[in-house]
């Protein structure tokens, strides 16, 4: 996670937090996996910074990297979106903060 400082009018600090996310697609590959879970995102302006996918043995895996710093809803909201598309499609979707999961991660 990134953290600005900027300077406002009123000569006070204001600090601006950038919030990320990493998401996980997994499940059976089939047609549209990647346009749905997109469409989704863009249409709550979250911005994809990163984004890797493979298949692997007939399964469909996806890494993203999102921001959501202009995003209309939380990280939580889009969690559960991003469950109930995943489950309508047929995949599992996991949606977990950057600092998390670096926290996670970390050797």
């Amino acid at each position: 996670m990134e953290n600005y400082i900027t300077l406002n009018a009123a000569s006070q600090f204001t600090r601006i937090i950038s919030m990320n996310a990493i998401i996980t697609v997994v499940g059976s590959d089939k047609v549209g996996i990647i346009a749905e879970v997109s469409a989704l995102l863009s249409s709550h302006k979250i911005n994809i910074s990163d984004i890797t996918q493979s298949i692997l043995s007939g399964n469909f895996v996806m890494m993203m990297m999102v921001s959501l710093d202009s995003s209309d809803v939380s990280i939580d909201e889009m969690r559960k979106i991003l469950t109930d598309a995943g489950e309508k499609m047929g995949v599992e979707i996991n949606v977990m903060s950057e600092k998390v999961f670096s926290s996670m991660h970390r050797i």
